[in-house]
């Protein structure tokens, strides 16, 4: 046995590149992209991702330079996801909502040669070059236009590249699976964005584990809802290769916009942060679906009134958890036949866990950072999220403390979400650790109290921090929205709503009425914000409970 050992022929690197090539022998003729009138079929997304791959490389990017894009879920968004891997470069998509100046930071930061850019972010990104230092190298800039925009004459343009590549291009393999496919940067939920590097092999474990975990079929019509530029879309434009779907993209969405393409396309899967379900749930007389549609969501923990809603319209939910660091969705809630037999509100309330490892996870544990054990499987302790498994980040781009700080000699990776277990194994996320509240020396969890606000029949959109307190050193500070039309209640009717359904210790001490809650692209409540508005709001000196 000990003179059997890796061979050329048995270690050939990992890699979700490939996809595209078998899915072009396998599903040729098969449409693999629509787009309001454009469609392509597998095998031409084939040849014009070639065509660009020898583009790029014609252009002097050399294997391991960073290539950025920014772009919304149109068809160049997706061929790019293949085609700048296939040239050798790291794949940095940049958030299209984010400001000239983070930008500008980012694609610093990043190194980058070379930016695709949508065209209605044309101004944008000047802008943000315009920030660059003096004397600092400035990336070249092609131009994705769609829609039948005009072209600046001395604009390079993206569709011109792809005509000029060539189709028989070999692509570049890379030399090792560990070799960094992509760089993407944590959406700032917490704090400053982070640049997440992604390996060849981490993403192949991802793509194939998350077709796996989520049963999805071979050639499924897939909505693309949850952003590109987030995590790569959970790894999902690769995994779409692999089983031949189709991709129906969008540039933006409503509720209307998403009922009307599920309809015209028959559609069978589509992803999304939990505010995708609550615009869903709360269309007004909504019409019942042709057909069962399956939802995947993860990105923050669902209130269980809202997968409730969704689910009694008929879509089928499955709930996740991951982070930009594992590259896809590395936790879901399991679910098992028999809880079919419970009532809808139950079946919610398990659902709205994160559950159990998905079979690509190598480990999950629930630790408690003061003794480095894992807590009680009881519901109630909290610990810290920690996982270990081959698809979790290289590390930080150009940031080894940070990398270190949260990947420790231990072998665990220290995600920063708090959470219990359960007796029957299954995870549960009570909060990111910047989240929890300490409210008189006890552990608050601002989702818990969450799940109660969403229950009112009023509340569309609720987020729930930290306001400091002279006696009790923080208590909850409720930010709330109210569904159009709806019966506004005060703040006194939302207090005394809370406290006949949870401790009176975690009842909201202040609500504050907004039109809207400050949200990332993906859909994240951007809870740093309104932590500082309630900082603002300066110390409650509120009686004593």
């Amino acid at each position: 046995m000990d003179q059997l050992k890796p061979r050329p022929a048995n270690s050939s690197p990992l890699t979700p590149i490939g996809f595209l090539e078998r899915a072009a022998t396998v599903y040729a003729d098969s449409i693999s992209i629509v787009y309001d009138t454009t469609t392509y079929t597998w095998s031409q997304t084939h040849s014009r991702c070639l065509q660009l791959a020898s583009s790029i490389s014609s252009l002097g990017i050399k294997p391991g330079n960073v290539v950025s894009v920014i772009s919304p879920n149109i068809p160049a968004m997706y061929e790019l996801h293949f085609a700048v891997p296939m040239s050798g470069a790291v794949l940095n998509t940049i958030n299209t909502r984010l400001d000239a100046r983070t930008i500008s930071i980012l694609l610093r930061h990043s190194g980058s040669k070379l930016i695709f850019v949508d065209h209605f972010s044309r101004s944008l990104v000047l802008q943000a070059i315009s920030l660059f230092p003096p004397q600092t190298q400035v990336p070249l800039l092609i131009y994705i236009n769609t829609d039948n925009h005009e072209v600046t004459p001395s604009d390079l343009d993206f569709e011109s590249l792809i005509e000029k590549g060539d189709a028989g291009f070999k692509w570049v393999r890379p030399l090792n699976e560990w070799s960094p496919m992509v760089l993407n940067y944590t959406s700032g939920t917490t704090s400053s964005p982070k640049g997440v590097v992604n390996s060849h092999r981490g993403l192949f474990i991802m793509t194939i584990d998350s077709l796996i975990d989520w049963s999805v079929p071979k050639q499924p019509v897939y909505l693309w809802t949850l952003p590109m530029f987030h995590a790569n879309g959970w790894s999902f434009p690769w995994g779409l290769a692999a089983v031949g779907g189709t991709n129906v993209c969008l540039r933006k969405f409503d509720a209307a916009t998403i009922n009307g393409e599920l309809r015209r396309h028959g559609v069978t899967h589509m992803c999304g942060a939990p505010v995708v379900l609550n615009m869903l749930a709360n269309v007004p007389n909504p019409k019942p679906l042709p057909h069962p549609i399956h939802i995947l969501t993860a990105g923050a923990p669902p209130p269980a009134a809202v997968l409730f809603r969704t689910e009694s319209l008929g879509f089928i939910v499955s709930h996740g958890y991951g982070l930009t660091e594992t590259g896809g969705l590395v936790v879901s809630c399991a679910w098992k036949r028999e809880w079919n037999r419970f009532p809808a509100t139950e079946r919610a309330r398990l659902k709205a866990r994160q559950g159990v490892r998905t079979v690509g996870m190598a480990e999950m544990d629930v630790i408690d950072n003061e003794t480095g054990l894992s807590v009680k499987r009881d519901g109630l302790s909290l610990g810290e999220v920690v996982l270990r498994g081959g698809c979790v980040m290289l590390g930080y781009l150009n940031d080894p403390v940070g990398t270190d700080k949260c990947m420790k000699a231990n072998g665990w990776f220290y995600t920063g979400d708090v959470g219990v277990m359960h007796p029957d194994g299954y995870l549960e996320i009570k909060d990111r650790s910047k989240d929890v509240i300490i409210s008189g020396g006890e552990n608050l969890s601002s989702v818990e109290v969450e799940s109660v606000l969403y229950s009112h029949p009023a509340i569309d959109e609720a987020a729930v921090v930290a306001r400091p307190d002279e006696f009790w050193g923080e208590t909850p500070c409720a930010f709330v929205s109210f569904k159009s039309g709806s019966n506004k209640p005060t703040e006194k009717e939302i207090v005394e709503f809370c406290r006949a359904r949870m401790p009176h210790y975690m009842v909201p001490k202040t609500v504050i009425f907004v039109e809207e809650l400050p949200k990332t692209s993906t859909g994240k409540i951007q809870k740093f914000v309104l932590r500082e508005k309630a900082k603002a709001l300066g110390v409650s000196r509120a009686s004593r409970m």
